[in-house]
């Protein structure tokens, strides 16, 4: 038996298509998974699920207001953080395509972040380690 993970995080967004490019521009290897249409709890919706096939996305359009802002004290979640192998590289890849940094992750001396806030898509937060010791991958001080 294997660990346990987490397989995928479920987020509603207004429309699906600016969440879907940002992410495959951010991550070239995942794909949208599977894909349909749903009444969800009275209202249409689009739903589909992008990643590889060990972790998704599951996104589902219709949402209403803006998404938690993550300098906000709201109860919910402020970001998900994506492991990379080449943040340079993903950095390039979002400027590519028009999507700006929000802020980066500071100095570490085991790891890299790059933190960006897509439309109404919670905020991502990219990590690339420089090391594969978890006592130095972990490093709080």
């Amino acid at each position: 038996m294997t660990e346990a993970y987490l397989e995928h995080a479920n987020i509603t967004v207004r429309q699906l298509a600016p969440a879907v490019n940002f992410l495959q521009a951010a991550l070239p290897g995942w794909r949208v998974r599977g894909q349909g249409t749903m009444d969800w709890f009275g209202k249409p919706i689009h739903w589909l699920h992008v990643g590889d096939d060990t972790h998704y996305l599951a996104l589902q359009d219709g949402g209403e207001g803006a998404a938690v802002s993550w300098q906000s004290h709201a109860t919910g979640v402020k970001h998900l953080g994506i492991v990379v192998p080449d943040l340079t590289a993903l950095v390039a890849r979002l400027g590519a395509a028009g999507h700006a940094m929000d802020h980066d992750g500071g100095a570490h001396p085991h790891r890299r972040r790059a933190y960006y806030s897509p439309d109404d898509l919670l905020q991502i937060e990219f990590i690339e380690y420089l090391s594969a010791l978890p006592a130095e991958r972990n490093a709080y001080e």
